[in-house]
């Protein structure tokens, strides 16, 4: 029976097992090389604290978009943030991985490994 899956470090999405990592699997620590090259940028912690920040400033009900976060992270004037967007979805399902908050679409929850469109951000609910 294969191992608990884990939730890699740089994307949070979840990796799933592989039988060619059976004797190194306490050792994976990204789903990718392109992962695991990227890493954990100051980029990507100035998101997660946007996100965190963010939704303290908010109803515990409100979500937020990751453009919110990204506008707020971007230094500089135009259009820019869009750049900051897939990394603000990566730092909302690191988020969710650890338990902060959860990721929803039309209001409900949704699994971040397999979320494709629009998604919305809110503070984990127990």
């Amino acid at each position: 029976m294969p191992p608990e899956p884990k939730t890699c470090r740089s994307c949070g999405r979840r990796i799933e097992w592989r039988a060619k990592w059976e004797k190194n699997w306490d050792e994976v620590a990204y789903c990718s090389d392109a992962c695991r090259s990227r890493k954990v940028t100051r980029v990507d912690k100035a998101l997660e604290e946007s996100i965190r920040t963010l939704l303290s400033k908010r109803a515990a009900t409100s979500t937020i978009c990751p453009s919110d976060a990204a506008r707020d992270v971007f230094d500089g004037e135009g259009d820019g943030w869009r750049e900051l967007m897939e990394p603000a979805r990566r730092a909302a399902r690191r988020l969710v991985a650890a338990g902060e908050v959860d990721i929803t679409q039309g209001g409900s929850v949704i699994d971040p490994s397999t979320a494709k469109g629009p998604i919305r951000i809110r503070r984990h609910r127990a």
